[in-house]
């Protein structure tokens, strides 16, 4: 406890003298994950503070040796995308024995609690993707019936999850809708195995979703290229597709009338938001759930719930589709701003 007294009152005077220093860890800087470093890096700059940055290259074990380096370095807060789920808590009781504040983005702890995960609402982003498809099939079929193809990503974790249910459950409510679920790990190879197998025989499939377009998007449509099966969007025989994230290559695919709907994921907000509330940790305002809004933010409105890995800041997700894919806003436009 009094390690705690003293750490707290560490922390406020380094708020207090605008010397704060937070620890990131990262498991890898390729294609998401370099935006969410860089909003970190860019809110925590905004306040006058500094990060310090480590990669573990997807190694869990190095990831909790780094973190204990940043602990150790007297770090104000330690902010995580964790290589493995289970295994942060590891790193999380130490970060607490310390009195230093433990946050997450993009994926959350299991079995132990932060101060906050940030990270998009997964099951929105399943839910939209599924609204879309329903459409689709109401207007190819004059009701909502037909056959549709489910990539998911790795089960085990709760955002494919969540990606998935938010999908089903809205195809639940149409039982003239078949969809065939194939588990595909995250692994953009698989993804094209399963497309290649599923439309080769299903001659009558009416569309795809993908719980990650990064992953599966070029993959698929190029699979359907060699299958004949490539009609663009509003011709005859088009295969409606339809996933989680709007990468810049979703984005391309769309201007091309080869993709059809992307939930947005807020990638590059995660890290700012994350900054904000770490701010008022160190300030100590209490953190309550409920709304959190900002005008003009495609993730607004948010909000924030009590979940037993701790406060989860779940920010919105946006239907993406040809009348609104040239939005600056979206993750994959502000990739192909910043040079892709």
């Amino acid at each position: 406890m009094a390690a705690g007294l003293l750490a707290a009152a560490m922390h406020g005077a380094a708020l207090a003298e605008g010397k704060v220093v937070i620890g990131y860890s990262a498991p890898a800087l390729l294609g998401g994950q370099g935006q969410i470093q860089a909003g970190l890096v860019n809110g925590a700059k905004a306040k006058g503070w500094e990060v310090v940055t480590l990669t573990s290259g997807g190694d869990a074990q190095k990831q909790l040796n780094d973190i204990n380096d940043l602990i150790a370095q007297k770090v104000n807060a330690i902010v995580a995308v964790p290589d493995d789920s289970a295994g942060i808590c590891q790193a999380v009781a130490v970060a607490k024995e310390a009195g230093v504040p433990f946050y997450t983005i993009d994926r959350a702890p299991s079995g132990c609690q932060v101060d906050m995960v940030v990270l998009s609402d997964n099951y929105l982003a399943g839910k939209q993707a599924g609204e879309a498809m329903v459409e689709f099939l109401k207007a190819r079929h004059g009701s909502v019936k037909g056959k549709v193809l489910e990539i998911t990503g790795n089960l085990a974790q709760n955002v494919a999850q969540l990606r998935g249910a938010g999908f089903n459950d809205v195809m639940k409510q149409h039982p003239e809708v078949e969809v065939i679920t194939k588990v595909g790990d995250w692994d953009a190879s698989k993804g094209v195995d399963i497309v290649r197998d599923v439309v080769s025989a299903q001659a009558d499939l009416d569309g795809v979703y993908m719980h990650s377009d990064c992953v599966y998007a070029t993959g698929t449509v190029q699979t359907l290229k060699e299958l004949g099966k490539d009609a663009l969007a509003g011709k005859d025989g088009h295969i409606f597709l339809a996933s989680v994230d709007a990468c810049l290559g979703a984005l391309e695919l769309m201007r091309e009338g080869k993709f059809d709907h992307a939930s947005n994921q807020p990638i590059p907000d995660f890290g700012v938001l994350a900054v904000d509330f770490i701010e008022k940790r160190l300030k100590g305002e209490e953190i309550k759930p409920g709304e959190v809004k900002m005008e003009g933010a495609l993730w607004s409105p948010a909000r924030v719930e009590p979940a037993d890995v701790g406060l989860q800041l779940f920010l919105s997700t946006t239907a993406v589709n040809s009348t609104n894919m040239n939005d600056e806003r979206l993750w994959g436009n502000i990739e192909k701003k910043n040079g892709g």
